[in-house]
């Protein structure tokens, strides 16, 4: 049964007016509509589409994350060649001047002829992007690549909601290809940043660095979770739109398309308007929200444009005129180190002070120990600084010329063979470049991050516990250690009820959470502890093999080496963090106040009746939580997945099960449901047939 004509025709207005809200946020900078309600709308054109699949449209904003990962990026030759512009190597005032005379001699224009016209703009820090609309839908982006060929990235520039999918237009033309840039701002990558560190993956050196990697995906998942941003700035191959007469028009014309373009531009006349635009962003640009390293003069009208043509594979009616580089150069007086959040220790240069990119620098970044030792940086040494992104300092390198004698290599292991912060251990792996604190229950610098992750749903699962309360319970010196949650001298109706946002019902509700996770699982409380690389599996498998806390505490690396899948990192992690004097306290107060069941060690390969079988969940099941469902399958021997891939044996779906249902399908793994699942983790008759191979359960629809 098809779909009404009523129901089509509410499909089609909540798409219409979800785009008139994204040109408003994302064009504009006027929302129209708070968030909620925005998202009450989208959940509502997602409902519809579930119910009724044959109106589901790629162009739809539902359809804006695939989650599917593609094996490459492939090749897209551009129609319309990707040149690069002239770039002006005078970056004073003098460089408008030298291009405005190229130009006008180039036209033929004497002294006495009225000055020409420009669109001056500024020249983003990102990456160029062409995105080809046919009939008014975006059907393809491709990045610049070598300027003739790119890389297909359409799937990843789908996710981003600033791009629309279909023009803002009742009259769209054949094709129409528009250029600009995606970049990071730079709260969006300080906040990128951050996650990667809380969760202890790799931090992206600046914002081009972080979009560029985002947009150049496998998987468009990943880049859906990316801030990135985007301004158009110009066109490819155009057929049936009617062009304006100016590039300024242009701009214009895309804007009401609903491309976001950037409103620091200008139409200036002669050589002196140029170089006071240039002047002008100069003061601004560090208080801009994003990246830029010079501005970009362009001839406004066409036909002009199309007299001056090309040399050498750039237009002559167009120059990018850079700003100097901001590095300075000045003396390392001492490296001293930040402790952050997950343990890592950084080392700052103590700079003599500078002035660099507007402000006086007197600290700066050196990353860890393989950039000093790259950079051959040593205390005492002149050093250039540059102010990276104009936000954060860092230390280019030394002048070796300039060194006065033998100065000695910094060692930052040797300078700091325990935390500033807490004292305890500082441990680096073998092929790791970062060293890291291994006080994690007690260092103060890690505090926040430790008690978030201990009150995780996963871990210890105190609902209400979230990052706002935790920032005030730590910094009001109310709690240092997870054990502190426990103590009602400390974490109490009047200490929570005084805190901001935080009413007595809330206070109550916290309580009763936190006494409620007392109650816990050997499993639990391992991987709560937020030992370096040990996750929810590692722990459950540490539970397993030990059965007991008193038997993994005494472990050393050799009996952690019999554990399944821990290899010697893993266990040297987990020696080193157990070692420690003050975790060991932390861990005696906790045992002391929560309580779970413990069993004799479990052979790890003892027989089940899922042994050696990958599985993976998905969608909403009828009676079983996620959580149940994977307890029950790991309690049977089986490994549960996130990803469906080759190597996975069956998936178990439930309701709105989505793309790893359309994946397993493809692959050809059999597929379960619920009852299903539960029929295989019965044990078999004695004269049973083993299960067939190929196994299916029932299908839910997305």
């Amino acid at each position: 049964m098809s779909a009404s004509p009523e129901i089509c025709a509410q499909v089609e207005s909540l798409r219409a007016e979800l785009s008139r809200h994204d040109y408003a946020y994302y064009v504009l900078a006027a929302p129209t509509v708070p968030d909620a309600e925005y998202d009450r709308l989208f959940r509502q054109l997602q409902q519809l589409e579930a119910d009724w699949p044959e109106l589901v449209r790629p162009d739809s904003p539902t359809q804006r994350v695939s989650g599917q990962a593609a094996p490459e990026l492939a090749s897209v030759d551009h129609v319309v060649p990707m040149l690069s512009i002239r770039t002006e190597t005078d970056t004073t005032a003098a460089g408008a001047e030298t291009f405005d005379a190229r130009v006008r001699r180039a036209l033929g224009l004497e002294e006495t002829d009225p000055p020409v016209e420009y669109a001056a703009e500024l020249k983003f820090d990102g990456l160029a992007i062409n995105l080809r609309y046919e009939n008014g839908v975006l059907v393809q982006a491709a990045t610049r690549g070598d300027g003739a060929t790119g890389e297909d990235v359409t799937s990843n520039v789908r996710t981003m909601r600033c791009i629309p999918l279909r023009l803002l237009t009742d009259a769209p033309p054949p094709v129409l290809e528009v250029r600009g840039e995606i970049y990071m701002r730079r709260d969006d990558f300080e906040r990128l940043n951050a996650a990667q560190e809380a969760r202890g993956q790799k931090q992206f050196v600046n914002p081009r660095n972080a979009a560029a990697g985002s947009l150049r995906q496998l998987d468009s998942a990943i880049t859906a979770q990316r801030p990135l941003s985007f301004f158009a700035y110009g066109l490819g191959e155009v057929q049936g739109w009617a062009l304006p007469d100016t590039h300024g028009g242009i701009l214009d014309g895309l804007r009401a398309l609903g491309f976001p373009v950037c409103e620091h531009r200008a139409v200036l006349a002669g050589a002196a308007a140029l170089a006071e635009f240039h002047a002008r962003i100069a003061t601004l640009r560090a208080t801009l929200p994003f990246d830029i390293d010079g501005v970009v003069y362009k001839v406004n009208r066409l036909a002009l444009q199309q007299a001056l043509g090309f040399v050498s594979r750039e237009p002559r009616w167009a120059v990018a005129h850079k700003y100097p580089a901001q590095e300075v150069a000045t003396r390392l007086l001492g490296i001293d180190v930040q402790v952050g959040r997950t343990g890592a220790l950084t080392p700052v240069a103590r700079l003599e002070p500078v002035f660099v990119g507007g402000v006086t620098v007197t600290n700066a970044t050196l990353h860890n120990q393989g950039e000093i030792d790259r950079k051959d940086v040593r205390v005492g040494d002149w050093v250039i600084v540059r102010r990276a992104g104009d936000v954060i300092p860092e230390v280019v390198g030394a002048i070796p010329e300039r060194r006065e004698g033998e100065l000695p290599r910094f060692d930052l292991m040797a300078a700091y063979p325990v935390c500033p912060e807490c004292g305890s251990h500082v441990v680096r792996g073998e092929d790791e470049a970062v060293a890291r604190c291994t006080g994690g229950l007690i260092c103060p610098a890690q505090c926040k991050q430790a008690i978030l992750h201990f009150a995780a749903r996963r871990a210890m699962g105190i609902d209400g516990l979230g990052e706002q309360i935790v920032n005030q319970l730590v910094e009001n010196a109310i709690v240092k250690t997870p054990a502190d949650l426990y103590n009602p001298a400390l974490v109490n109706d009047d200490t929570l009820a005084g805190l901001e946002r935080m009413g007595r019902k809330s206070a109550e509700n916290l309580l009763k959470a936190i006494e409620t996770s007392r109650t816990t699982t050997l499993a639990r409380f391992i991987f709560a502890l937020g030992i370096r690389n040990v996750g929810e599996t590692t722990a459950k498998d540490l539970a397993r093999h030990f059965g007991g806390l008193d038997a993994l505490l005494k472990a050393d690396e050799e009996a952690l080496l019999q554990v399944p899948d821990v290899g010697p990192v893993v266990a040297r992690s987990i020696v080193d963090f157990l070692a420690e004097a003050h975790n060991q306290t932390v861990i005696a107060e906790l045992r002391a106040v929560l309580h779970w069941s413990e069993s004799a060690p479990v052979a790890m390969d003892a027989p089940g009746l899922l042994a050696g079988k990958t599985l993976v969940l998905t969608g909403t099941l009828p009676t079983l939580r996620r959580d149940e469902a994977q307890a029950l399958i790991e309690a049977a021997g089986g490994k549960v997945s996130g990803s469906v891939s080759k190597k996975t044996h069956f998936l178990v779906a439930g309701s709105d099960a989505g793309s790893k249902l359309e994946k397993a399908q493809q692959l050809g793994v059999t597929v379960l449901d619920e009852a299903a699942l539960l029929a295989m983790l019965k044990p078999a008759p004695p004269q049973a047939e083993p299960l067939a191979g190929d196994m299916q359960g029932n299908l839910f629809e997305d």
